[in-house]
């Protein structure tokens, strides 16, 4: 018989798996969340490419459709188009600025009395555009220049409206008078 093998130490030995240290439970637990992150950046980085390479397939589809375009134009209808675009431009610059009396004086002869004659009307534009009336005329009387004044003065188109130049006439007791006030844009603008 074989002799009984002897203990080299009187500690017994435990028959168990070894023990994990806390540490390098830890340690494992980040190694796996780095090859996690390591992963996902992986497949977010074939995304991208993959992306870009949808996006270039895009663009050289689109250059080619620009091109078939680009070729099928006659170029000489170019500066027949230019040409009408320009003259378009200048038309419409034409219209906006055109002055149409055609409405001014229908608001005109409203706001006047009727004892109130106008003489002479003349319509002046400032560098800005702005346009300024003075007028001439003659009122039956006082009363009916009161009330011309004050027509003016109620009517928001014909801003600053200032009577002066008052003179009485003795014979028949009307009124000479000059005027003048500023014009809202919109009395004597085209409006087609």
């Amino acid at each position: 018989m074989a002799p009984p093998t002897l203990p080299t130490s009187f500690l017994p030995q435990s028959a168990s798996s070894p023990k994990h240290d806390a540490s390098e439970t830890i340690i494992g637990v980040l190694a796996f969340l780095g090859y996690v992150v390591a992963g996902a950046i992986f497949v977010f980085a074939i995304g991208v490419f993959l992306y870009g390479r949808v996006l270039l397939m895009t663009k050289n589809a689109e250059d080619a459709q620009l091109a078939k375009a680009v070729a099928a134009l006659d170029t000489s209808t170019v500066p027949a188009f230019v040409r009408l675009h320009d003259r378009l431009v200048t038309g419409m610059t034409l219209v906006n600025n055109h002055v149409a009396l055609s409405g001014f004086f229908p608001i005109l002869e409203a706001i006047t009395p009727g004892p109130v004659r106008f003489n002479t009307i003349r319509i002046s534009f400032n560098d800005k555009h702005e346009a300024t009336l003075d007028a001439a005329g003659t009122a039956q009387n006082f009363n009916a220049l009161a009330a011309t004044s004050a027509a003016f003065a109620a009517d928001n188109r014909f801003k600053g409206a200032i009577f002066s130049g008052i003179v009485l006439n003795q014979k028949d007791g009307s009124v000479a008078f000059t005027m003048s006030a500023a014009l809202d844009p919109k009395v004597i603008a085209f409006t087609p």
